[in-house]
């Protein structure tokens, strides 16, 4: 038997090396994500995934990769930016693709993006002693299931400094003092860039009312913006109604380094009665092509005047005036806030606007009456009560009392079904993904402005966590979504599932995936969770040959283990290799791949002739088949299968032909076997040879002689032994009558 061959031929490792610069040069093309749901519009899809298609996100290409472990819960997404250069710690000076995740814990995490390692870590607890705010320094914040309170919001990330910055906000405790705190960390090292800046706000309303920033009430919960310079951070509650105030906040970060953080803006929501938070989901502050900035807001006291509880707000861009008891904030002219009709009702009801943060919707060349400029420029909205707002950027409809209905907006629709809205949409080609708690997860199509169903999930799948789409462009959409505890892929068309990942840790509510570089990354409240395409086995030779049986295949079978990403070979794989128990033999049956990710092995077919699959597998790769077909051996018999021991009137043709099956000596039917049919005394064979078929059967008719009696066929063929065939021949009608008329 020949011995496996250990290395590949020059032109099948010129074939691989062609293939992985494809799949390298694909990887290039992928974004960074810098900002809470992807970019400023928060539209939640990344369009610049190239790798990840509804045709491998399924249970057998796609997977867990790693499971890296952070400190306490993640409610911020995390963000992603490649090739970037570590500068601390042991993996300085060493390039990666990096995760970043931060915790309640006031913790900031640098994770290797492709396989989970921790490149660096910070903490956020400045100055020694401090401490995450925790027990009575977060009022009410065990509503929400969480004993720590550090940071919540999710950061961005501005490329153009140099190095790169992050800017968060981390809630400290410190001698019983609770304290916000602004940073700007070197996203290579973690490091603040400049001293951390306490964040304090002071508004005045026109009444008299004076309102200060209370630390001890307040959550950083919306992601950050940042947007021309200016960098937005908004704040609500901690969990319910306990001495807060809604506030949008501006800082200058051009030259930061040498002018520090300015502060540049104060928007307080209810300058008269707070409440009125600003949270969103978790939702970053929208802002479109103008710098203009949206959000929503949460209940209030009373709708009116400064107070816009249950609203949808836009500001224009930072810097704003700075107010005094001589300059209060102003009231927001009508253009620039919608309020819905009974925003009376959902202020008593706890029914939010602020569980949905706004998202900007591209424009439209047509709209409806009620968005009379072209294009139509709209931002959508919604809440806890499910009902969707389409509001005109340009003229956002203030508040129009008496409904039911909103008839100053361009639409208003309800969802289907489901009990609240906790959730934040995306946007993706034309359409828009709702997920509210207890429902399926339901699209619907934008066209010249206005919305209508598309497509519901089947089952509820849908729950208090933003979908997010992955897409090349305007094809290969995927949703992903939170499900349980599981994370969950759908055709972001269709709707139908497409993976199901096993459990994870848990997942705190309002939690986000983020996709990136052809993975999924997902905050538990213990770790961060990786997933992607799993390393892949390929048939490289080898395939689709045919032998006789009980010998081995002309070629050896030869098999590459690389990295679905770049391609690059896997070394040190063993790769075990399985006929399905067919009764075959590898030689050897399992092998280590060498440093060029290859093995190969002979298979020898065993007695059985017909079609095999020779099934390839290695620890957490997806096993590849190869097919290949055993022929038969060598005619050794023949069989008589039917035909024999007919009868008929003399001089007929009997009515069934005559068949044999040519065997070889393991009971394989033969094909191609010439079989000659010779009558042993009368009577004609028609046709007198035959060739056996795929089946093995050959075939012939036989016409009996005149003559009554037991007659036979012989059916021989080279080197086998004949069968006989026995037929009987019996007088015909006419035979008969003549016989009956000599009597007579």
């Amino acid at each position: 038997m020949a011995k496996p061959h250990s290395r590949f031929p020059q032109h099948v490792v010129e074939t691989l090396l062609f293939l992985f610069v494809a799949l390298v040069s694909s990887a290039f093309a992928q974004q960074p994500v810098l900002t809470s749901r992807d970019d400023n519009t928060r539209s939640g899809a990344n369009t610049n995934e190239t790798m990840l298609t509804p045709a491998n996100v399924n249970p057998t290409g796609f997977g867990h990769l790693f499971s890296s472990p952070v400190d306490y819960e993640v409610l911020a997404q995390p963000l992603y930016v490649p090739n970037v250069t570590i500068n601390t710690g042991p993996y300085q000076g060493t390039v990666h693709n990096v995760v970043y995740v931060v915790t309640q814990a006031d913790s900031v995490y640098a994770f290797d993006a492709d396989n989970g390692t921790q490149l660096w870590y910070a903490s956020m607890l400045q100055p020694p002693g401090a401490v995450p705010a925790s027990g009575k320094y977060i009022p009410c914040g065990i509503q929400d299931g969480f004993s720590e309170e550090g940071i919540v919001g999710t950061p961005v990330i501005d490329l153009t400094t140099t190095p790169p910055t992050m800017y968060l906000v981390a809630k400290t405790l410190l001698a019983g003092v609770v304290y916000h705190y602004l940073h700007a960390l070197d996203i290579t090292t973690g490091l603040d860039q400049v001293s951390q800046v306490e964040i304090t706000a002071t508004s005045y309303s026109i009444a008299g009312k004076v309102w200060h920033f209370n630390n001890l009430h307040q959550k950083n919960r919306p992601g950050a913006l940042l947007v021309n310079g200016i960098l937005y951070l908004g704040f609500g509650s901690n969990g319910c109604n306990d001495g807060n105030s809604g506030w949008v906040l501006a800082y200058n970060t051009v030259n930061y380094q040498i002018a520090g953080l300015q502060q540049v803006g104060v928007f307080n929501t209810s300058p008269d009665f707070g409440l009125t938070s600003v949270w969103q989901t978790g939702n970053g502050i929208a802002a479109d092509e103008e710098g203009n900035i949206y959000f929503s807001t949460a209940e209030g006291h009373a709708f009116g005047g400064q107070s816009y509880p249950n609203s949808v707000l836009k500001l224009p861009p930072a810097p704003w005036p700075a107010q005094s008891p001589n300059q209060p904030q102003q009231e927001l002219p009508n253009t620039n806030f919608f309020a819905p009709w009974n925003v009376a009702y959902l202020n008593s009801h706890d029914l939010d606007a602020s569980s949905v943060g706004p998202v900007i919707l591209p424009d439209q060349e047509y709209g409806p009456p009620n968005c009379p400029e072209i294009p139509c420029q709209e931002v959508i909205a919604s809440g806890k009560s499910m009902e969707v707002y389409v509001l005109d950027r340009n003229n956002m409809g203030a508040y129009a009392p008496g409904g039911p209905g909103d008839p100053q907006i361009p639409q208003e629709f309800p969802l289907e079904s489901g009990s609240l809205l906790m959730s934040s949409p995306a946007y993706w080609n034309g359409l828009v993904y709702f997920s509210p708690n207890d429902a399926p997860i339901q699209s619907f199509q934008l066209s010249n402005g206005v919305f209508s169903l598309f497509a519901q999930s089947q089952g509820k799948l849908a729950g208090a966590h933003a979908p997010t789409i992955s897409a090349n462009g305007n094809t290969n959409g995927i949703l992903w979504h939170p499900y349980g505890n599981s994370l969950q892929a759908l055709d972001a068309v269709s709707l139908q599932v497409l993976y199901t990942s096993p459990k994870m840790p848990a997942i705190a509510h309002f939690a986000t995936p983020m996709v990136a570089n052809g993975k999924v990354y997902m905050g538990t409240g213990s770790s961060l969770e990786g997933y992607g395409l799993v390393p892949i086995l390929s048939v490289v030779g080898g395939n689709n040959q045919t032998a006789p049986i009980l010998t081995a295949l002309p070629a050896p079978l030869q098999v590459v283990a690389s990295k679905p990403y770049t391609g690059q070979p896997i070394p040190g794989v063993t790769v075990s290799f399985s006929d399905g128990n067919r009764g075959g033999s590898f030689n050897p049956p399992s092998a280590v791949t060498n440093s060029n990710g290859a093995v190969s092995t002979i298979y020898t077919f065993p007695s059985v002739a017909g079609p095999y699959t020779l099934t390839i597998s290695a620890p957490n790769f997806v096993s590849v088949t190869a097919s290949e077909t055993a022929t038969p051996g060598a005619a050794a018999k023949l069989l008589i299968s039917s035909g024999s021991n007919q009868s008929g009137p003399e001089g007929t043709v009997l009515p069934n032909p005559l068949v044999v099956k040519a065997l070889d000596a393991y009971k394989n039917v033969v094909p191609g076997v010439t079989v000659n049919f010779t009558p042993g005394s009368q009577g004609v064979t028609n046709p007198t040879s035959a060739v056996t078929d795929a089946k093995g059967h050959a075939s012939t008719y036989f016409q009996l002689p005149q003559a009554t009696g037991l007659f036979t066929v012989v059916a021989t063929s080279s080197g086998v032994k004949s069968v006989t065939f026995h037929e009987t021949s019996v007088a015909g009608p006419r035979s008969i009558r003549l016989r009956m008329e000599f009597v007579h």
